[in-house]
């Protein structure tokens, strides 16, 4: 079996180590690709085409990891040439997967839940033939949530009105503490109640937001886009600290 990435970041770079078979072959490219995906590829055990449509057209199952943004052009774009089955795990609306479903046969949706690059990331499949990704729960827990795309879309989105809210709450709330002198004080509070570990989770999540701040605004960009009827107010409010 051979599969084959569209885009070589922490989440494609992860797979590739936790999905260990001498039956599988992991194909991508470093067309038009930065100078880190370059090293995470030269990095890992993936056989490198001269193109994506290469790799599209050689692969079993192609997996797009991307920017929200980028997405659905790269659906558009190389979806065609594949006669297998497309993964998209990007953080999308269910609009966007649906938007790419008419240019993507053979389309599953998919969600990471928990941190891209742990051991033990949790895999939550929506769509028709889910079967055919059975053989991915010998590296990885799988849960199949129905066949009806755009569900796993639809709990991302879900997911990360609650995470990225948290998030930007603890960055303004530490802010304040430390401007107060009283940083620790105020995480040694928390882990009153939120447990012991707390700290070290919550300046984790900290860090993580401000370094791919970027990529969490998309994503917030795309709930509140999916949910315009909804109330809204906290991850607006979210979506304004992350752009500051």
């Amino acid at each position: 079996m051979k599969i084959g990435f569209i885009g070589f970041g922490k989440v494609a770079k992860n797979l590739v180590n936790l999905i260990k078979c001498d039956n599988i072959t992991f194909l991508t490219s470093a067309q038009n690709r930065s100078k880190t995906t370059i090293e995470n590829i030269e990095n890992s055990e993936v056989m490198v085409l001269n193109t994506f449509k290469d790799v599209a057209l050689n692969c079993d199952i192609l997996i797009s990891v991307n920017s929200p943004n980028q997405a659905l052009n790269i659906a558009v774009k190389y979806g065609k040439y594949l006669n297998g089955i497309y993964l998209d795990l990007n953080n999308i609306s269910p609009k966007t997967t649906f938007e790419i479903s008419k240019y993507v046969d053979n389309l599953i949706d998919g969600a990471i839940i928990g941190k891209i690059d742990s051991s033990n990331p949790i895999l939550y499949l929506s769509g028709k033939d889910l079967e055919k990704l059975d053989f991915l729960s010998d590296f990885l827990e799988l849960h199949k949530i129905s066949e009806k795309l755009g569900d796993a879309s639809k709990l991302k989105l879900l997911r990360s009105m609650y995470t990225k809210s948290v998030s930007a709450i603890l960055i303004e709330s530490s802010q304040i503490a430390k401007n107060l002198d009283l940083e620790d004080e105020f995480f040694d509070s928390l882990t009153l109640t939120e447990g012991k570990d707390f700290k070290n989770r919550a300046i984790s999540r900290i860090n993580n937001t401000k370094n791919s701040k970027k990529r969490k605004a998309e994503e917030l960009t795309q709930i509140i886009d999916y949910f315009e009827k909804e109330d809204l107010t906290m991850v607006k409010a979210s979506l304004k600290k992350l752009n500051q």
